[in-house]
């Protein structure tokens, strides 16, 4: 590849990091349905033309965007699949601080709503996440009338529920003692 070749490429990846970006952030602010393809030219420096190049529609830019921070975010998951509980706990409150998180509890309201681009890739976010959690949960030894299937549910349901909190009332919520009380409940329970 030449020089020439090499440079547009690399201005090419740019510009669509930057979008990612820009989009990423304009929707946890403002939520996907109230961002125009002009607030995201404006906030990357990019021109308004250069989206559907890149990404087809908005519901290409949104699945980019979702891709990207699943991509930051699945950094530090092998905790949750093959550490101890602490270690597990640690990456769930690393994943709760993750400035990207916001954007998924500001888009999980529109995808509630019916017919929203949303529903399908939350469906899919959560159950990957219960898989992931359940993976973790059938290493214990759980009493005979607890499922990890159903016990995946309450883990996750108790953690999205702590982040909604905090993101809501941060000052409110010690995230550290939170998680460490999350924790003390579980080895009591012989997890």
């Amino acid at each position: 590849m030449t020089s020439r070749a090499t440079r547009r490429t690399e201005m090419t990846q740019e510009s669509r990091r930057l979008l990612i970006t820009a989009a990423a952030e304009l929707f946890a602010e403002r939520t996907y349905r109230r961002t125009t393809f002009e607030d995201i030219a404006t906030r990357s420096g990019v021109s308004r033309g250069s989206i559907p190049w890149h990404f087809g529609n908005k519901e290409g830019l949104l699945a980019a965007v979702v891709e990207h921070v699943m991509a930051e975010l699945r950094t530090d998951a092998d905790a949750l699949e093959s550490g101890t509980l602490d270690e597990a706990l640690r990456t769930l409150v690393t994943f709760t601080r993750h400035p990207s998180t916001q954007l998924f509890v500001t888009l999980i309201a529109e995808a509630m709503e019916p017919g929203s681009a949303l529903h399908k890739w939350y469906a899919d976010l959560h159950k990957a996440l219960r898989d992931q959690v359940r993976s973790w949960v059938e290493r214990a030894e759980l009493a005979d009338d607890v499922r990890a299937e159903e016990l995946s549910i309450v883990l996750l349901g108790t953690v999205m529920g702590v982040h909604q909190q905090w993101r809501i009332a941060p000052d409110s919520i010690d995230l550290d003692r939170t998680y460490a009380t999350f924790g003390a409940l579980l080895r009591s329970a012989g997890l």
